[in-house]
């Protein structure tokens, strides 16, 4: 992902298959309304976390996090959240929504492939943004993951399923993200729970705690 500035709108089309998942990909999908992954709400997973205390307040990362309900529900919920993302349309939205909320996060407009945070963090909640990156740059995300969190550090992670042949979104099929996220590494639950997703597909939803 090139980290150049990008406009706050694009005309539509105008980044096309040419450009495809730049910064200029992603805020032409918001500048077109075509941004079908996002519920409008927290997700049914983290409002389940958060009930059953799963997720605790601690200083928690949201990569990836769009429009941000889920870093609004965190926040009102005592979390300190560092949320990311770069397309210019995503933070404004979430900046809005935080100050229509009266509560505060630190919201980083960045490529998270350059993201250097100063500390590691308790949590990342990691849902639409692993699916949205080029397959081929997976294992760089996952070693990031891993050396954003403190040991022990949980990743409360929705993997989408999709048959679709290209992306985005891109297929989280369990077997593959088991390879990905090795048993060496990261402790996984004994079962992944479904959770449907409004664009008529399904997120397998657990626990990840890193090791180490």
């Amino acid at each position: 992902m090139p980290d150049s500035p990008a406009p706050s709108s694009v005309p539509p089309g105008a980044c096309g298959p040419q450009a495809p998942l730049t910064r200029c990909f992603w805020q032409a999908l918001y500048d077109e309304g075509r941004t079908g992954w996002d519920r409008g709400a927290p997700s049914p997973a983290l409002d389940r976390w958060l009930g059953e205390g799963v997720l605790a307040p601690c200083r928690i990362l949201v990569p990836g996090c769009g429009r941000g309900h889920e870093v609004v529900a965190l926040a009102r919920s005592g979390f300190d959240v560092t949320a990311v993302d770069y397309a210019p349309a995503a933070v404004a939205a979430l900046e809005a929504a935080l100050a229509a909320a009266g509560v505060g996060a630190t919201v980083a407009a960045a490529d998270l492939f350059s993201f250097e945070p100063p500390q590691p963090f308790d949590a990342i909640y990691e849902q639409t943004c692993l699916c949205a990156l080029d397959p081929a740059r997976r294992a760089d995300y996952e070693r990031r993951l891993w050396s954003w969190l403190v040991p022990g550090g949980t990743l409360a992670a929705a993997f989408m399923q999709t048959d679709a042949p290209a992306g985005p979104p891109f297929a989280c099929p369990p077997e593959a993200m088991r390879t990905l996220f090795p048993a060496t590494r990261w402790a996984w639950p004994d079962d992944l729970v479904p959770e449907p997703h409004p664009m008529g597909l399904v997120e397998l939803t657990g626990i990840l705690r890193k090791r180490g």
